[in-house]
């Protein structure tokens, strides 16, 4: 595998930003991400700059983890954000330890099976056991069947939190963590 697993930088939020888009034309994009692919096309330059701003090298609150190719093509991603005790997350649960939380998984599909997408979390997790998380999680509709077996064989297992989904309580989402070792 000759690809760079690696931060991203401050001034690479074009690079994100069209990593961003090709995820949400994803065939499983409904099910993985909170936002469509014209959503996303439609916010301004400024958001994309001030979130790889906050998930950069040396940031201290979340981390844009990617992998690049031998050509610098951004090919996958994975973000890890920090949780504090006493705080409440986007779905509106009580965060009860430090802990980590993946979000924004994606890796192209001309890569898949080759093991990055085994690397990027691999990253994303030792990036947050350095920060002192007690555990790290994930949210994962109940459908996306291709995410929850990798995040099964990865070592994430579920915790019997469920998670409906705003604006349609048919859906829910699954929580799934993996301890400090």
């Amino acid at each position: 595998m000759n690809y760079k697993i690696r931060s991203i930088r401050a001034d690479e939020w074009a690079a994100a930003r069209e990593l961003r888009l090709v995820a949400l034309k994803d065939p499983v994009a409904h099910l993985a991400f909170f936002e469509t692919y014209d959503e996303a096309l439609a916010k301004p330059d400024s958001f994309y700059q001030e979130r790889a701003v906050g998930a950069a090298e040396g940031a201290e609150t979340a981390q844009q983890v990617i992998a690049e190719g031998p050509d610098g093509q951004w090919v996958g991603t994975a973000t890890v954000l920090l949780e504090e005790p006493g705080t409440v997350d986007w779905a509106g649960l009580a965060v009860e330890r430090k802990q980590g939380h993946i979000v924004a998984v994606f890796v192209r599909p001309e890569v898949r099976g080759i093991g990055l997408t085994e690397v990027l979390f691999d990253a994303a997790l030792e990036w947050a056991w350095g920060r002192g998380v007690e555990r790290v999680r994930l949210i994962v509709h109940e459908d996306n069947e291709r995410a929850r077996r990798f995040y099964g064989k990865v070592g994430f297992v579920p915790t019997g939190v469920i998670v409906p989904l705003a604006g349609n309580p048919d859906e829910r989402e699954v929580e799934m963590a993996v301890e400090r070792p």
